[in-house]
């Protein structure tokens, strides 16, 4: 007999520690598109909308994965998976948190946040998770773009406008998310073949699939210096994002090397560290900023 479903089951499936990164990207967008304090209904209201409709595009993940979850072992005690929360109960989930969160936008931020928050809804939950992700071993690299939007959201959500500043901080997340994810996909990818999922080192082989995380992260660096280029960001941030990287470049090399077996989550755990701590050092930037004299 399978286990009624309950509250966590729910909260699980729209993936709280993604949306959590997320919105803390989101919230830093929102802190860089203003040279003062973000406006209280726009952090609150705005923060709040921007996570149910990325919850409500993780749930539509669950579903679609459902079959291919119960599978492997890292997700096979997933709420769908098990049987705990069916199809008709998580369609419905991911309907009322989705047009909830777009309402609150449309109605209390602004449309261009609210569109361009159905646009990612759009992107990860079906096109990414529908097709690109069992379509093509690029699957990450053309779907990444859909998940690196929320500085942009956050952004949008006080200027009302796209802006330079906004897209660029777009770039540095779609720029990490190869070597971020391809990263787990060394560790699980006996999982990943066992269900055809044509991850990159499913379908090239490992070695390639290194020396690729090294080169997208060197471009991640690259990008990661742009802020300070253009004069968006200052010294503070440089200095972070120059240690950040050389860590990420660091743990590249030593997948390029293999010869340490932990290498591939210690990337991966670490990746997840570097964009938490690099948008950090944008906020602090933001506030107590030091530019070359």
């Amino acid at each position: 007999m399978v286990a009624r479903a309950t509250w966590r089951d729910y909260l699980e499936m729209c993936k709280p520690r993604v949306v959590a990164l997320m919105l803390l990207c989101a919230v830093v967008g929102m802190f860089l598109a203003t040279p003062g304090m973000v406006p209280l209904q726009v952090l609150i209201i705005g923060t709040l909308g921007i996570g149910l409709v990325a919850g409500s595009a993780a749930v539509v993940n669950h579903l679609a994965d459902a079959e291919i979850d119960a599978r492997m072992a890292r997700t096979h005690n997933r709420p769908v998976a098990t049987g705990r929360v069916s199809l008709t109960q998580g369609l419905m989930f991911s309907a009322v948190t989705g047009v909830l969160g777009f309402v609150l936008l449309y109605v209390w931020i602004n449309p261009l946040t609210a569109w361009l928050n159905l646009a990612s809804w759009v992107g990860y939950g079906l096109i990414y998770t529908m097709f690109l992700k069992r379509a093509t071993p690029q699957n990450i690299v053309i779907g990444g773009l859909f998940g690196a939007a929320p500085p942009l959201f956050g952004w949008t959500a006080v200027t009302n406008s796209v802006d330079p500043g906004g897209v660029l901080l777009v770039l540095i997340i779609f720029a990490w998310t190869p070597p971020h994810f391809w990263a787990l996909a060394l560790d699980r990818k006996a999982e990943y073949a066992s269900v055809d999922i044509p991850m990159l080192p499913v379908t090239h082989g490992d070695a390639f699939t290194r020396l690729h995380i090294l080169l997208y992260t060197v471009i991640l660096v690259l990008s990661t210096l742009l802020p300070f280029a253009i004069g968006m960001s200052g010294l503070i941030y440089l200095a972070g994002a120059l240690a950040l990287g050389g860590g990420f470049l660091y743990w590249a090399i030593v997948l390029l090397r293999n010869k340490n077996p932990r290498a591939p989550m210690e990337t991966f755990r670490y990746s997840i560290v570097y964009l938490m701590v690099l948008f950090g050092f944008l906020m602090v930037d933001h506030y107590f900023h030091i530019s070359v004299s």
